[in-house]
């Protein structure tokens, strides 16, 4: 069943057209959803609205800057823990890599130097697999379809260059003089 322009209507207080009203005392009869809402909101009307006590708005505002300030202090401790932690999880994983550094410096020269070789003949591999792919690339392509690469990639071009652009042709925004 379709509550929404009832619901919307007994929610808003907006006044009705004769057959809106019809339309809402007929879905009010066959909706016990909608006449429980109904009721609501003539209770709510109808209850006696009562001033706060004395001092209601200082105690109010008392509370809610305490609550800010433990909320601060709860946020602080929080972020001491999680520093705390994970210095000591960095300390932990990393003390048996200190105590080689220190013990030992030609087994880390070896190692950074090995690590330094790795890196060098991996790129080297990678861009004489690369050159080989290029080579043979268009013997496998047809021409249409390096068309529609290259329009494509033209086309994310253009659209990176025109959000560029509009990201720094944006008018300044804040206060003004």
């Amino acid at each position: 069943m379709n509550h929404q322009p009832f619901e919307e209507w007994l929610l808003n207080d907006k006044n009705l057209t004769s057959t809106e009203k019809r339309e809402l005392d007929l879905h009010l009869r066959m909706c016990t959803h909608c006449t429980a809402l109904s009721a609501t909101g003539l209770a709510l009307r109808s209850a006696n609205v009562t001033a706060p006590a004395a001092g209601f708005s200082m105690r109010f505002q008392q509370r809610l800057a305490a609550q800010k300030i433990a909320e601060r202090r709860r946020k602080l401790w929080g972020m001491v823990v999680l520093v705390l932690g994970g210095i000591g999880l960095l300390g932990w994983f990393a003390t048996p890599i200190i105590y080689t550094f220190l013990a030992s410096p030609a087994e880390w020269i070896t190692v950074v130097i090995g690590y330094f070789l790795f890196i060098v003949t991996s790129v080297q591999a990678m861009t004489e697999v690369a050159s080989v792919l290029l080579r043979i690339a268009p013997d496998f392509i047809p021409p249409y379809m390096w068309m529609v690469l290259v329009s494509a990639l033209a086309g994310f071009g253009l659209l990176w260059i025109i959000s560029i652009w509009r990201f720094s042709h944006r008018a300044p925004q804040g206060v003004s003089a």
